[in-house]
């Protein structure tokens, strides 16, 4: 035998068998209820109040019917995030975000006020699932406004805790009361979230252009001469999470913790039956 044919017979259990393969591994990932905002419960959740005081407020009952924030989950280094339009527990809409800064908490990124004006996300939504049945989507403060989400977006005495890029975002230094979103405040110091006038306080307001009045969902807001009630488009939960990139569509029914199955694909090294006699 040939010393070339005996390498060769060495290398056989190495180089036997196929072509490339593809492999599927089904990996659990898990979402978790950090706040749902109902603007109509008698509880106004605007830029000054629950988002950056690390208490819980709420019940676990309640959670997915009225105000509620979890501080434990508020708490947690998270990487993706979800916003849920629901109604009474039904997914309505849901947008998900990839944060441009991994692992950090909530309450981290809330309590970054100074500039704040933080454009905190990247790439736009890598889930965008919208009922087919769902209404009121002309100005809807995230499924009507494209972009990515920014935190904490102030000017002069105006705060707003989440709008969509998409939207208006008013320029810094100019009093327009002319961005509209997630926990809002027209008379409060942004960069501190102390308040200083009550009335302007209000917690979902939705897409418009300099309208007065200013067109708010529900009765969760304050007295301001320029505010006017109007219809509640559906409760807004936000969920957070390490590591789950999808979230269940339309139709489906939220619990406190969503889990998720996320399929992982990957290759097998390429390894060829060789016949070769030397």
């Amino acid at each position: 035998m040939k010393l070339g044919t005996v390498c060769l017979l060495a290398l056989l259990p190495l180089l036997q068998a196929s072509t490339i393969e593809r492999l599927e591994r089904i990996q659990p990932t898990t979402w978790h209820l950090g706040m749902n905002l109902n603007p109509a419960d008698g509880h106004i959740m605007s830029y000054t109040t629950g988002w950056t005081s690390d208490s819980f407020i709420g019940t676990y009952s309640d959670a997915l019917t009225k105000d509620y924030l979890n501080r434990v989950v508020w708490r947690q280094p998270v990487s993706y995030i979800a916003i849920v339009r629901h109604q009474r527990g039904e997914v309505d809409a849901v947008k998900v975000f990839r944060f441009r800064e991994e692992n950090r908490s909530l309450l981290s990124r809330f309590l970054d006020m100074n500039p704040g004006r933080e454009v905190v996300t990247e790439g736009g939504p890598l889930q965008e699932s919208v009922s087919a049945n769902a209404q009121n989507l002309h100005d809807d403060p995230v499924f009507s406004a494209g972009g990515d989400l920014a935190f904490n977006w102030a000017y002069t005495d105006n705060g707003h805790r989440i709008v969509l890029t998409g939207g208006n975002l008013s320029p810094n230094g100019v009093n327009d009361d002319n961005t509209h979103g997630l926990g809002n405040h027209f008379s409060c110091d942004p960069g501190t979230g102390r308040e200083h006038a009550a009335q302007w306080a209000h917690e979902i307001s939705n897409i418009q252009d300099n309208a007065n009045p200013v067109l708010l969902q529900g009765t969760d807001h304050g007295a301001g001469a320029k505010f006017g009630s109007g219809p509640v488009y559906g409760n807004y939960a936000i969920y957070v999470s390490k590591d789950a990139s999808i979230f269940p569509g339309p139709g489906f029914r939220l619990q406190l913790e969503v889990n998720v199955e996320s399929k992982l694909r990957f290759f097998e090294p390429a390894v060829f039956d060789i016949e070769t006699e030397l």
